[in-house]
């Protein structure tokens, strides 16, 4: 079986609160782009072979496989479905990671669903939404993977419409790491006086004065790199720009009639791409 995990945009992300618990409640809607990583899972015909076996193509991805989001969520339905047989996992990363945009929470998310149709396991959305959130916080979006606003830590949602017909998204990604310790460490929590759910209803063109990440003040003031993408994407165009999450991506919409003009001066390491 071969899916291809999509990934996401924050269009405005607000941090309201801390809570007891240690998370930040958070206010933001998810928006689902076309950069995809690819993924393949088969069974193992080898049952003295172990549980599963994972490598990884394209960009590098450090640290242990078994801290992999896909690992782990073979790991979740194998405790509770025993039966279930040893698997052979391949994932073909090209979306960033460490950037803002859920890649690893998509691909942790879409083995949930991968392995749920494969093995016949007939998990309702609401149980793979269960499982997903065990894997982190914006893990269940991608169970459902369609715009979505998100209040508590990220993971209670509501679809939302959200109209960008006649708009195209450009993704730029410096390769710059940030931490998300450090960038939520730069945030004071506090209510927001706007209504993200009524911006987000406005024409697209309304957006830039209204619709605000906290993250973007502290983070461009700690490395003004980021913050001259987003300048340098309004210069050639887009309607609105904005980091996501915590960065260090940025994105910008752009109406569909210029797309094909856009001439970007960017350094070849960045990474630049162009979603529906």
């Amino acid at each position: 079986m071969i899916c291809f995990p999509t990934c996401k945009i924050n269009l405005g992300l607000r941090i309201t609160n801390k809570r007891a618990d240690g998370f930040h409640a958070l206010e933001t809607v998810f928006f689902p782009i076309s950069i995809k990583d690819a993924l393949e899972i088969i069974i193992e015909p080898d049952t003295n072979a172990a549980p599963i076996s994972f490598t990884s193509s394209g960009l590098a991805i450090n640290g242990d496989p078994s801290d992999n989001l896909c690992f782990k969520a073979y790991g979740l339905l194998k405790k509770d479905y025993p039966t279930i047989p040893n698997i052979k996992m391949h994932l073909h990363k090209t979306i960033p990671m460490g950037a803002g945009l859920g890649g690893g929470s998509a691909d942790g998310a879409f083995t949930l669903v991968a392995l749920n149709q494969l093995f016949n396991l007939q998990l309702s959305v609401d149980k793979l939404m269960q499982y997903a959130l065990t894997l982190g916080s914006d893990c269940p979006f991608f169970i459902i993977n369609t715009p979505a606003f998100a209040t508590g830590r990220g993971e209670i949602l509501k679809p939302i419409n959200v109209n960008l017909d006649g708009y195209r998204i450009v993704i730029v990604n410096p390769g710059i790491a940030i931490s998300t310790k450090l960038a939520f460490s730069l945030i004071i929590p506090q209510v927001p006086d706007t209504n993200m759910e009524a911006i987000i209803c406005e024409p697209v063109t309304s957006w830039k004065e209204n619709l605000i990440n906290d993250f973007e003040a502290p983070i461009f003031n700690s490395f003004p790199e980021i913050a001259n993408i987003k300048e340098t994407l309004y210069q050639k165009g887009a309607v609105y720009a904005s980091m996501t999450g915590t960065g260090s991506t940025v994105y910008g919409i752009f109406p569909t009639s210029i797309i094909d003009t856009l001439d970007f001066d960017f350094p070849t390491h960045y990474f630049v791409a162009t979603s529906s």
